[in-house]
């Protein structure tokens, strides 16, 4: 069975990005998706996304993947209902692409359209914005994407016979290095 791969479009535009050939590996990252019920709010945190970027004439192609398990919410029985209800074992890997024009570099806020791959749906999203900022040689890249369970075509789940509420937007924080 092959992973599905998420396309993240997401972790934009390095200002380092714009040099001629040039790659680029996800140092650092914590994605956390949001949910919201009437009696609680649960997040899911992960830190074990991998990424890269290939920057050449202009232009870099960005894809971040993070394993569907690796998202942890404090409780493992949610955890593992999370899983099941997203088909994390037929498809367990979130993925994330996009394609960045050499327009966006340099600036402290990019939109960018993004392509997800999660629970066998991919998803498009278009002028998502993300924040950038440089530190030494690394860029800091943030931003939150609006999903929602129904983008990916997953059933809400219910507590006490209340389902949550569509909305999951996911937050993004991730730090960037030349390789």
């Amino acid at each position: 069975m092959r992973p599905r791969v998420l396309a993240i479009c997401l972790l934009l535009a390095l200002p380092g990005f714009a040099q001629p050939a040039s790659q680029w590996v996800l140092e650092k990252s914590t994605l956390t998706y949001h949910v919201s019920h009437p009696l609680h709010e649960t997040e899911g945190i992960s830190h074990a996304a991998r990424g890269k970027a290939v920057c050449h004439a202009g232009q870099c192609d960005v894809l971040i993947a993070a394993p569907v398990k690796s998202f942890d919410s404090g409780d493992s029985n949610r955890d593992l209902h999370m899983v099941q209800a997203t088909h994390g074992a037929q498809f367990p890997i979130i993925s994330v692409r996009i394609r960045l024009p050499g327009s966006a570099f340099g600036s402290s806020e990019v939109h960018c359209d993004l392509e997800i791959e999660f629970a066998g749906q991919t998803v498009q999203y278009r002028q998502v914005p993300f924040q950038q900022v440089t530190e030494g040689i690394s860029t800091r890249i943030s931003g939150t994407i609006p999903a929602t369970l129904s983008d990916f075509k997953i059933p809400a789940p219910s507590l006490l016979t209340v389902p949550v509420k569509n909305e999951m937007p996911v937050r993004v924080e991730t730090t960037w290095r030349p390789m």
